[in-house]
């Protein structure tokens, strides 16, 4: 062993402070902006939004001489001097406009009456851990018991599963409420949470939570055929062998359907028909970050959609002025402080309009390269596209704009779409039609129609897919079934 000093060239690459942040916010999806920019707001003193006059102009509208409220906006009023569309210059039409503007953020109100599916939560009832908590106060408990009883609700998902383990409890509440409990009374104490309802709540997966709801039923030969068939053979049911569990069980065939369909009929998640409290309304809806509309000649007209305000520097912080003539210690912090919180705020609005303008140009390089489709809007017009497409428009590095696309949507008159649907490659490099949207939309579409009684294999799907002119591999076929959550054959098959 002998130590040796040496050099060594090596190139690498940092990212600054301004980079870092640039990224994660590029990452943040539009509520998530919002969020950032206000607490941006509230934080940097340097930073203010720019108000909005648009309510105040309509507010203090005048009235027309028949009393009427008189609301045109300037532009408004020029059209009317114009007898017809075709004779407006193209800044007046209202047909045409540029969608984002150098340094400063579209901001459009997301029509609610347009038909975009959305998928918020409305919750006007009584929530599953407040149904719980008023069935706990029932029972008779003491106040120990009582707190162990509300400690382990609340634990309890929307979905009515147990997340965590009764030692893992134990743990938490002699931490953090400093209450010396055993297993032994937690388990105890679940235990009759489990007897509440619905049915099943409290459970710890699955076949647990279809055991608690069959043990509530009536005992019938049926029932009592099911119990044993989640407690001993839940995965051969789970794979439909039937047969197996008949020989098993030492029973007929026909009495082990007549347990199946007791079981397919039990609830997967018996919280779920329990409005939650805790979720609040449209708190897993879909809020798109583009608008894409067609026009009547098939013109395409994108938007960003975000409610993000137009930022300035505050007018105090705007320059030094107040303290420049002064001298001495605290003259020079006060120099000092308005400094770094201007170059704060300015930072952050480059941020904020670099991460806008890098959305847009990303968008509008995915709309030139997917046009058919926005269109059309049919699932076969989708064409092979990778990151590398849409680097070669932009120019942006293949991490930025995989940053962009991830977990945002688009809003078109048919739906909404997110980014990453359009990214998909070429199956074969002779034929860029065989795409994976193309092959996995003629899949679905067999499925969907075939004979419940005697579903598609994935050999009869990759035949069918050779007709179409989409010659693939059987494994590849397989792939795709599995990736639309589409089970085997076996499974699919349905018994009248």
């Amino acid at each position: 062993m002998k130590q040796q000093l040496g050099t060594e060239l090596k190139q690498t690459q940092r990212l600054t402070p301004l980079q870092v942040q640039f990224v994660r916010m590029l990452e943040m999806t539009g509520p998530e902006v919002e969020d950032e920019v206000q607490r941006a707001l509230d934080e940097m003193p340097a930073l203010e939004a720019v108000e909005d006059h648009t309510e105040e102009m309509h507010s203090s509208a005048s009235t027309t001489e028949d009393g009427s409220t008189f609301n045109e906006t300037p532009d408004e009023m020029q059209r009317a001097d114009f007898r017809s569309e075709d004779d407006m210059p193209d800044y007046l039409s209202p047909a045409t406009g540029n969608p984002i503007t150098a340094g400063r953020n579209v901001r459009r109100t997301f029509d609610r009456d347009l038909p975009y599916p959305e998928q918020g939560v409305e919750s006007d009832g009584e929530g599953l851990t407040e149904r719980l908590m008023s069935q706990v106060a029932e029972l008779d408990l003491d106040e120990k018991e009582a707190e162990i009883a509300r400690y382990i609700v609340g634990n309890i998902d929307p979905n009515g599963y147990m997340t965590r383990t009764c030692q893992a409890l134990a743990d938490d509440m002699a931490i953090e409420n400093g209450i010396d409990v055993s297993d032994e009374e937690i388990d105890r104490i679940w235990k009759m949470v489990r007897t509440l309802d619905p049915p099943g709540v409290g459970a710890t997966d699955l076949r647990d939570c279809l055991w608690l709801q069959l043990r509530r039923m009536p005992r019938t030969t049926a029932t009592l055929t099911a119990i044993e068939i989640v407690s001993s053979y839940f995965d051969l049911f789970a794979k439909k062998h039937y047969g197996r569990i008949a020989t098993r069980l030492g029973i007929s065939l026909e009495a082990v359907t007549e347990a199946a369909e007791i079981i397919k009929h039990l609830d997967p998640k018996p919280g779920g028909g329990v409005p939650d409290m805790r979720m609040e309304h449209g708190s897993s809806g879909i809020t798109p970050d583009f608008s894409v509309e067609t026009g009547e000649n098939g013109q395409l007209s994108l938007s960003l959609l975000n409610s993000v305000p137009e930022l300035r520097i505050e007018a105090t912080f705007a320059e030094d002025d107040s303290v420049r003539t002064a001298s001495g210690r605290q003259a020079e912090e006060a120099r000092a402080f308005i400094r770094t919180k201007r170059e704060d705020a300015r930072n952050f609005i480059k941020i904020v309009n670099m991460r806008q303008q890098t959305l847009f140009n990303v968008m509008s390089a995915i709309l030139k390269l997917q046009r058919r489709f926005f269109q059309t809007e049919e699932e076969e017009d989708i064409r092979p596209m990778v990151l590398k497409d849409v680097a070669a428009i932009t120019g942006y590095n293949l991490s930025v704009i995989s940053r962009a696309t991830q977990g945002k949507y688009v809003a078109t008159i048919r739906g909404i779409y997110p980014l990453k649907k359009f990214f998909n490659e070429r199956i074969r490099e002779d034929d860029e039609s065989v795409t994976a949207n193309r092959v996995m939309a003629v899949i679905r579409s067999a499925i969907e129609q075939e004979d419940k009684s005697k579903p598609l294999s994935d050999r009869e799907l990759t035949l069918l897919l050779e007709k179409e002119g989409l010659a693939i591999a059987r494994r590849t076929v397989a792939k795709y079934r599995e990736t639309m959550g589409f089970q085997v054959a076996r499974l699919r098959k349905q018994t009248h």
